[in-house]
């Protein structure tokens, strides 16, 4: 609490050194820019990944992915960049937590979706699978590379993305204006909501459908999974346990896609 309280006091203070001076005319590190960067980023990339859904093309998602990464050091002083959690973590053992934390929070989602919904598309990881064209007939040793490939760009470039821009750069926007806790609810939502692109419009047999009950278990693990990231980052003092914890859950989910389905 005290941290939180000391950065709301200290806010107006800090603002002129978070943001490079090229930009310092133009935003002020705040709520109003955290709302600006969820726009510019989260809307394109809801309707860029229901395009992917619809036509199978999902080289578009990579590069917002990219560009999420780049935002902090667009925006970014090498001082904001420290404050958002671009650094060394001060507790290295936390990393392996994270990465165990994140892991077993995929399975137990796996589990649920398998006991409620089974094999049918309500059931988020059958739908998320389809996106990897796993043949029906293939090899386990092809399996396994397939497999590789999918978990080692998994663990790359949907964590370091997101998590750079919602725990990093939109999550400090806002604890500069209503402190951690509240920030940590807000970069949350928006990570959820923006989730529901991947499961809860569902794309199948040329129409769209949308199953409530599942989506809304999906956003409500959606946004407890990016508190348990937010958790990691505030353990470690590093963005990097983030990561780390994302990596662990992609890898535990595309795990469950390949073998426990």
């Amino acid at each position: 609490m005290a941290d939180s309280n000391n950065s709301l006091r200290n806010g107006p203070m800090l603002a002129s050194s978070t943001i490079k001076p090229i930009w310092r005319k133009v935003f002020t590190y705040d709520w109003k820019f955290g709302l600006f960067l969820i726009l510019l980023i989260c809307i394109p990339r809801f309707f860029l990944v229901l395009m992917a859904n619809q036509t199978g093309n999902y080289g578009p998602i990579g590069a917002i992915m990219f560009g999420s990464a780049l935002i902090p050091f667009i925006f970014l002083s090498g001082t904001g960049r420290a404050e958002i959690g671009i650094k060394s973590p001060k507790r290295p053992k936390i990393l392996l937590l994270g990465l165990i934390a994140g892991i077993i929070f995929s399975l137990v989602l796996y589990y649920i979706g398998k006991t409620l919904f089974d094999g049918s598309l309500q059931n988020w990881y059958v739908y998320i699978g389809q996106s990897y064209n796993i043949p029906e007939q293939i090899s386990a040793d092809d399996k396994r590379i397939l497999f590789g490939i999918m978990a080692s760009t998994g663990m790359i470039f949907s964590p370091i993305g997101e998590e750079l821009f919602f725990r990093g750069i939109v999550h400090g926007t806002f604890a500069r204006s209503v402190g951690d806790k509240k920030a940590s609810n807000i970069d949350s939502t928006a990570f959820a909501l923006t989730h529901i692109a991947h499961f809860g419009l569902v794309y199948h047999n040329g129409h769209w459908d949308f199953y409530f009950l599942p989506t809304l278990l999906w956003v409500c693990s959606m946004f407890l999974v990016s508190r348990l990231f937010f958790k990691m980052k505030e353990l470690s003092g590093s963005l990097l346990a983030a990561i780390v914890c994302h990596a662990g859950f992609n890898l535990g989910m595309i795990y469950s896609i390949f073998y426990l389905l």
